[in-house]
């Protein structure tokens, strides 16, 4: 009788043992992931902060020419604000949240491609160092942003297929692991651009 308490304590034990490491270990590994998205979207907001710092030294560089179009530097000022004030908070990636971020970056984005066409007609500030250095500043920020979205997206899917998987899509709902957002391709992305030289 001893015994077979024994063996059956024995085996409660293994079941419990077992049970505790599946729980514990799924859990512990949503965890990480879920912190791996956090500082990956952390590292895409440093990155978009970056442009938006550089942002006030590009338009001041400008402004130093006084027939440069006033119109196109209020649009890059504005487009900064907007692009600034929307904050996306790490705990709700949701699909819509990060649609608004990138809404509001494309408009910043948009508004300084319109400032480099028209700095085109501008052979002296073409010319200038500061414009030339910030130039180059913003541009390896485009690229740094870029590869900061690339790994988002990158860690974002491993962490969604991961809740997703059984068993852990069931203790996901349990703990309130849930599937974040990714960024997309701007709308027209897949569009070629016509080129004319007329």
């Amino acid at each position: 009788m001893k015994k077979g308490l024994l063996i059956t304590i024995g085996v409660i034990a293994v079941i419990v043992f077992i049970l505790y490491r599946v729980f514990a270990g799924s859990y512990n590994k949503m965890v990480t992931k879920e912190e791996q998205v956090t500082g990956a979207w952390s590292q895409v907001e440093n990155v978009y902060q970056r442009r938006a710092d550089l942002i006030p030294n590009l338009v001041n560089t400008v402004k130093g020419y006084a027939d440069f179009e006033q119109e196109t530097l209020q649009g890059v000022i504005e487009a900064r604000s907007k692009a600034t004030g929307v904050n996306v908070n790490a705990d709700d990636l949701s699909p819509e949240k990060l649609e608004q971020f990138q809404q509001a970056q494309q408009g910043l984005s948009s508004a300084l491609s319109r400032l480099m066409v028209v700095v085109e007609r501008y052979p002296d500030l073409k010319a200038n160092q500061n414009f030339i250095k910030l130039q180059d500043q913003l541009e390896g920020t485009e690229n740094r942003i870029a590869v900061e979205r690339r790994r988002f997206n990158e860690v974002t899917q491993e962490y969604n297929t991961y809740i997703r998987k059984f068993p852990q899509t069931m203790l996901a709902g349990m703990y309130g692991f849930e599937k974040k957002g990714y960024f997309e391709a701007d709308e027209g992305a897949d569009e070629v651009p016509e080129v004319s030289f007329d």
